[in-house]
């Protein structure tokens, strides 16, 4: 799951970081790909509009 792709869907950092129920600095360190386990809570939350892909699962 890319970070960008996550970005563009919540709206910014600020309202992705709120959505997920962290601070924005929390995912201004994520790289170009979310971590696993936020990358899964990303897929539920948005009911499968975004997947984990394998590279996700690694």
């Amino acid at each position: 799951m890319k970070k960008d792709d996550v970005l563009k869907h919540f709206g910014g950092v600020m309202a992705t970081a709120k959505a997920l129920g962290i601070s924005h600095a929390a995912v201004g360190k994520w790289g170009k790909e979310i971590p696993q386990g936020r990358a899964y809570q990303i897929q539920v939350l948005t009911k499968g509009k975004l997947k984990v892909t394998q590279l996700d699962s690694k």
